[in-house]
């Protein structure tokens, strides 16, 4: 195995680098679920109400509800009131269609290997 020499070795990550990190891992957290993804490219094409995602996705009412809050809470989604319902829509549409593209482009690059994955792959999930 090869070695690596000081000056040559990363730097370890100060405690602003640290902080930007992990909010990443936050955002990425907050994206780790695909009812979420799936909620983010329904909402890409515009304004929709939860009970016009639980008929595209065919989720139930709690399921896209609890979905949209972590989506909200996370900075993606916002909502405005219409009449007795809200409407929800991305927060920074342009930001998040670049996200999954740049994704989709990855995967491609990737393969089968982060579905392989012992850690996070769709074999050490629960519902797999």
């Amino acid at each position: 195995m090869p070695t690596t020499d000081a000056a040559t070795a990363p730097a370890p990550p100060d405690s602003l680098e640290r902080a930007g990190l992990e909010a990443a891992g936050c955002l990425f957290h907050g994206l780790s679920d695909p009812n979420r993804l799936i909620i983010l490219r329904h909402l890409a094409l515009g304004e929709h109400r939860v009970v016009d995602l639980m008929a595209h996705l065919g989720l139930a009412q709690s399921t896209v509800s609890k979905h949209l809050a972590c989506l909200k809470d996370c900075g993606l989604v916002d909502s405005r009131p219409q009449g007795r319902a809200s409407l929800f829509s991305l927060t920074h549409p342009e930001a998040v269609l670049e996200l999954l593209t740049a994704a989709e482009r990855l995967l491609g690059l990737t393969g089968d290997a982060v579905t392989l994955c012992p850690n996070f792959g769709t074999a050490t999930r629960k519902d797999a």
